[in-house]
C-alpha cells in the first residue's frame, strides 16, 4: 500500500476529517489533501506528528525506500531557518500600528491618519482592545524569535497556530472597528504567513 493510501486509511479508521487532522497537526487542510492524494509528502517533523496522532511508528507509515528518502531529506528539511524568524519579524511588525498613521480620525471636516498612540476618536475600550491585540502579536513574535531553536514542549507545535490566530483576531477586530488601513496591513502579514506555510508543506 502506498504512503498516501495509508494516510487515508488511518484517518478514516480514526473517523477524522482532513480538517480535523490539519487542526491536530497545525497545518493547512490543503497540505493534508496533498499528502493523501500523493501530490506532496510531509516533512520529517510532520511525519512524527502523523505517527503520534495515529498511534503508529514512522516505519509503519513508510516503506523501506520511502523511509530512506525521508532520512536523506531530513537535514534539508531542518534547514527551515527562515520560517520562524520570518514569522517572528512579521508579528513584531505589528508594533508599527502604535507609531504609524494606520488609523482614521476625524479632525474638523476631514479624516486624517493617526497612529494608535494618538487615536482619540474611538472609545477607551475599543482603543484598549486595539492595543491589546497589537501587543499580543508583538509578544508572540518576540517569543518566536527568542525560542526559535526550542524543539521540546508545547511551544514548537503551537507557535505558528498562535501566530496565525492572533493575526486573524487582530485583522478581524480592525475590520469590525472600520479601520481599513490597519486591517489591510495585518491581512497582508497573514497572507505572507499562509504563503510561507503552504510552500513549506
Amino acid at each position: 500500500m502506498e504512503f498516501n493510501e495509508k494516510l487515508q486509511q488511518l484517518r478514516k479508521q480514526k473517523g477524522m476529517t482532513q480538517e480535523a487532522v490539519a487542526a491536530q497537526l497545525y497545518v493547512s487542510r490543503a497540505a493534508v489533501s496533498k499528502w493523501e492524494s500523493g501530490r506532496g509528502t510531509p516533512n520529517l517533523d510532520s511525519l512524527k506528528a502523523i505517527a503520534a496522532l495515529y498511534g503508529v511508528t514512522i516505519d509503519a507509515l513508510l516503506s523501506g525506500e520511502e523511509l530512506q528518502t525521508a532520512v536523506l531529506e531530513a537535514p534539508r528539511q531542518k534547514e527551515e531557518p527562515l520560517c520562524d524568524p520570518l514569522f517572528g519579524l512579521l508579528d513584531c511588525s505589528a508594533i508599527l500600528l502604535f507609531f504609524l498613521p494606520f488609523f482614521g480620525q476625524r479632525a474638523g471636516g476631514l479624516i486624517k491618519g493617526v497612529p494608535l498612540l494618538s487615536l482619540t476618536a474611538v472609545s477607551f475600550g475599543l482603543r484598549s482592545a486595539y492595543a491589546a491585540v497589537a501587543a499580543a502579536m508583538v509578544a508572540v513574535g518576540l517569543l518566536t524569535l527568542a525560542l526559535q531553536n526550542r524543539r521540546q514542549g508545547a511551544w514548537p507545535q503551537r507557535k505558528r497556530a498562535l501566530s496565525l490566530a492572533w493575526n486573524g483576531i487582530a485583522t478581524l477586530l480592525f475590520i469590525i472597528g472600520r479601520q481599513p488601513y490597519a486591517a489591510a496591513f495585518l491581512f497582508m502579514i497573514l497572507g505572507v504567513k499562509w504563503i510561507v506555510l503552504n510552500k513549506q508543506q
